[in-house]
C-alpha cells in the first residue's frame, strides 16, 4: 500500500517542525520546505527518516515565489507521486504603524502568507482531485479573525487565508477533499520570541489558560484534521487557550 505523503512549508522551526514530527510518527512520507535554515531543515529531515523509518525530501526555497513552488511540487511528484496532505504553515509578521509600513513590506507579507497558499494549493489540487481524496490545512491566526493593532499586513494576510479556506473548501468538497484552517493564538514559537519577560507575563495574564500554546498542541490539532470525517471542511478552528 502506498504511504501517504505530507508537504509542509516553514518546517524547520516551531509549528511546522512539530507537525512534521507528528506525521512522521504516523508513518507519513515528508516533503519539508523552509527558506533560510537550510542545513537545519536537511538535518531534521534526515533525523526523522532515521527515527521513524520513513522517506523524506527537504526542498529549501522561497515559498512566496510561484516559480519555486512549481519546482517544489514537481520534485515531490517525482519522488512520491503526489501530495496527500498539504500544510501551508510558512509565515512572517511585521509589527508597526500603517503609516510606517512600506509597500515592499506589505507585498512581502502578503506574498509569503497568502500568495504562497494559492501557489501551493494550485499545485497540490490536481493530484488530489484525481485521487478523489486529500487534505489541506492552512495555518492561520486569531488576528485573521479579529485583526491586531500595528499588524495590519499580517492580519489582512491571515484574514485572506481564512476566506480562501472557506471558498476552496466549497469548490473541492465534491472531490472529497477537505480544506480547513487553524487560527492560532499565542504559540511559543520564534515569531513570538520578541517579547521580554515582563511583556510575556502580561500577555500570559490575558490568556484564560494562563500560558502560551505549544507547537505540539497545534500539531495534534493538525493530525485531528487530517484524520477527521470528510464532512468537516471549510472551518476555521481557533486554538488560543480561550483568549479571543
Amino acid at each position: 500500500m502506498k504511504h501517504k505523503t505530507i508537504l509542509i512549508t516553514g518546517a524547520s522551526h516551531g509549528i511546522g517542525r512539530a507537525i512534521a514530527a507528528r506525521f512522521a510518527a504516523e508513518g507519513f512520507s515528508l516533503v519539508l520546505n523552509c527558506k533560510t535554515d537550510i542545513m537545519l531543515l536537511r538535518s531534521y529531515a534526515d533525523e526523522l527518516a532515521h527515527t521513524y523509518g520513513i522517506r523524506t525530501l527537504a526542498v529549501p526555497g522561497d515559498i512566496s515565489d510561484h516559480t519555486f513552488v512549481c519546482s517544489l511540487f514537481s520534485q515531490a511528484r517525482d519522488v512520491f507521486g503526489g501530495v496527500d496532505v498539504l500544510v501551508n504553515n510558512a509565515g512572517i509578521s511585521h509589527i508597526g504603524l500603517l503609516t510606517d509600513l512600506s509597500i515592499d513590506d506589505w507585498n512581502r507579507v502578503i506574498a509569503t502568507n497568502l500568495t504562497s497558499v494559492f501557489s501551493c494549493c494550485h499545485e497540490a489540487v490536481p493530484y488530489m482531485v484525481h485521487q478523489k481524496s486529500g487534505c489541506i490545512i492552512n495555518i492561520s491566526s486569531v488576528w485573521g479573525n479579529v485583526g491586531a493593532s500595528c499588524e495590519v499586513a499580517y492580519s489582512a494576510s491571515k484574514g485572506g487565508v481564512n476566506s480562501f479556506t472557506k471558498a476552496l473548501a466549497k469548490e473541492l468538497a465534491p472531490s472529497n477533499i477537505t480544506v480547513n484552517a487553524i487560527a492560532c493564538g499565542v504559540i511559543d514559537t520564534r515569531m513570538n520570541g520578541c517579547f521580554d519577560a515582563d511583556e510575556r507575563a502580561a500577555l500570559e495574564a490575558e490568556i484564560p489558560m494562563g500560558r502560551y500554546g505549544t507547537p505540539d498542541e497545534v500539531a495534534a490539532l493538525a493530525w485531528q484534521l487530517a484524520t477527521a470525517p470528510a464532512y468537516l471542511t471549510g472551518q476555521i478552528l481557533t486554538i488560543d487557550g480561550g483568549w479571543q
